[in-house]
């Protein structure tokens, strides 16, 4: 059973001191890892953001939540992840998905293919992005990529790679990452046009997820470290301000209703109780808060972490 470690997912700050403070005051509160998402909207650039938070910590580790692996060759992806991972004294986490954002494809002037296309093009990169990390040199001729006496240096400080995270909610997407990733993070599966079907953000249906996970991965289930990112938090009762908290009971009842993992509302004792809970039934121990939520979560982070 994985210890309990939690996150801050951010992409903004109005000032590179306040990216900076956020970071520090992330690793204050006991978080492990700052997550950055992967989009062409108005965020950050995910790779100098997660530089710049690192170079500003000792002990936070950073990662991508996650990059989009139709934006970049896999030879690229991995120098920037080991040059992260150098500068930081090994504190990158590699998180890859297939791309899903519609808008990203757009402004890219790309075609965003079906599923299955983009999933056959992960599919392909990953096992090239760990052996880049790695150490090794490639000669590749593939359906998709092609690399010749590939390399990359500075090699990462983490051995033998750093940790690779995969997300996706689909069955496909779920066994690639039960092969292939050392964290998953369960996600609802998006449909044609990159919407999240809401069917699937249930409690049951995350516990599908992980039967997928259990019976792909066979003896190494164990090994993986299985997350969640949480769109919405905050903490009910003592201690809190009377609005943040009536707010807060308002959304808990509507989020018991629902049953879900992805929105965590609750007393502190609570969330520590649900939170061991589904651990113990599901295995779930690493949970991402929204940088809004960061403080309110704090307490919770308090009890758990490490734990």
């Amino acid at each position: 059973m994985h210890p309990f470690r939690f996150a801050v997912t951010a992409s903004w700050a109005t000032t590179p001191d306040a990216w900076t403070a956020q970071a520090r005051r992330a690793e204050r509160l006991g978080y492990s890892v700052l997550l950055i998402p992967d989009h062409l909207g108005r965020q950050l650039s995910p790779i100098a953001a997660l530089t710049a938070a690192a170079m500003a910590t000792t002990q936070l580790r950073v990662g991508s939540f996650v990059f989009a692996n139709d934006y970049r060759h896999p030879l690229v992806l991995a120098r920037e992840a080991a040059t992260v991972d150098f500068l930081s004294g090994g504190r990158f986490e590699l998180g890859l998905g297939a791309g899903w954002n519609t808008a990203d494809y757009a402004h890219l002037g790309q075609q965003y293919d079906p599923a299955p296309r983009r999933i056959d093009r992960l599919e392909e990169a990953i096992p090239l992005v760990k052996r880049l990390l790695s150490g090794e040199t490639i000669d590749h001729d593939g359906a998709h990529y092609r690399m010749a006496g590939a390399r990359v240096a500075p090699t990462p400080a983490q051995r033998p790679r750093p940790p690779l995270l995969v997300g996706g909610g689909g069955p496909r997407m779920l066994r690639l990452a039960a092969r292939e990733a050392d964290i998953v993070a369960m996600l609802p599966q998006f449909d044609a046009r990159g919407r999240p079907l809401v069917r699937q953000a249930t409690e049951t249906a995350t516990g599908r997820k992980v039967s997928i996970l259990r019976e792909a991965a066979g003896r190494r289930f164990d090994e993986l470290e299985l997350n969640v990112i949480v769109a919405d938090a905050g903490l009910v009762g003592r201690g809190r301000p009377v609005r943040a908290s009536l707010l807060a009971a308002l959304k808990a009842a509507g989020t018991g209703l629902i049953g879900t993992p992805y929105v965590l509302y609750g007393t502190r004792a609570q969330l520590r109780e649900l939170l061991q809970r589904r651990r113990d039934r599901l295995g779930i121990s690493y949970y991402a808060f929204p940088a809004h939520a960061m403080e309110a979560m704090g307490p919770l982070v308090a009890d758990l972490a490490g734990r």
